[in-house]
């Protein structure tokens, strides 16, 4: 455990759950943001819209909710974006980060947990958290088949998010 953080979240998905702790000493206002999200319900019923073989599988968007939107997928957010926080933690297998376009200040909700290490991203995307159960989850995802979208990193079938809930670790059986 990275500090004394009770709170974790837990990423319910169409295979499995899995757990992610928060750095709120890296990421503070990223942390609040995200855990004010998934308290408001904004995850709950979205998919990971695009998976990157070896690399991360990203979701958050809120136009994923909405099948007939399909084509503006990776483009939606809160209505706000929130500053970037960088730090010098790298971006391991398993660690979330928010993801955004060029403009290192417009993350808002979509989110990235890495597959492997991507230390490229490192000092230049907010991480704020980890993955600490359910790895088999995230490899699951990590090998869908894609095959649109951009770098054809669309799933071919989708990958819903059905519920993203802040839990306290002894809730969600880590310690």
């Amino acid at each position: 455990m990275s500090e004394n953080n009770d709170e974790v979240a837990v990423i319910t998905t169409g295979n499995g759950e899995m757990v992610v702790e928060f750095w709120p000493e890296t990421a503070p206002k990223t942390v609040e943001n995200f855990k004010k999200l998934a308290n408001d319900a904004f995850y709950d019923g979205t998919c990971f819209h695009r998976i990157v073989k070896g690399f991360m599988v990203q979701g958050g968007d809120p136009l994923t909710k909405d099948p007939s939107e399909e084509g503006r997928w990776g483009t939606g957010d809160p209505g706000y974006k929130i500053e970037a926080e960088f730090s010098d933690r790298p971006h391991n297998k398993g660690v979330l980060s928010m993801a955004r376009s060029s403009d290192p200040d417009s993350a808002g909700s979509q989110f990235f947990i890495c597959l492997k290490a991507a230390n490229f991203l490192d000092n230049d995307y907010t991480c704020f958290g980890e993955l600490i159960k359910g790895e088999d989850v995230l490899d699951t995802l990590g090998e869908v088949p894609c095959g649109g979208g951009g770098e054809n990193s669309r799933p071919e079938e989708r990958q819903d998010v059905l519920a993203i809930t802040i839990v306290s670790r002894a809730d969600a059986g880590v310690e």
